[in-house]
């Protein structure tokens, strides 16, 4: 992740056209826990169960 002054009104600016799944990647994105369980799921894992474990327990998953 960047590391971006958040008091910046510039870094920002792309937010004003943003809608609110923008905005939600942008929050999550910045959870400690979320990056967290990001770097521990392996590349391996990506394609298995705990990719959708994953997805599941960071609302990533929509169903059809």
């Amino acid at each position: 992740m960047p590391d971006t002054d958040w008091r910046s009104e510039e870094a920002y600016s792309g937010l004003k056209k943003a809608d609110a799944a923008d905005l939600a990647w942008e929050w999550l994105r910045r959870d400690r826990d979320y990056q967290e369980d990001y770097k521990r799921l392996s590349r391996r894992e990506r394609s298995s169960a705990a990719a959708g474990q994953f997805r599941r327990k960071w609302g990533l998953s929509f169903s059809c």
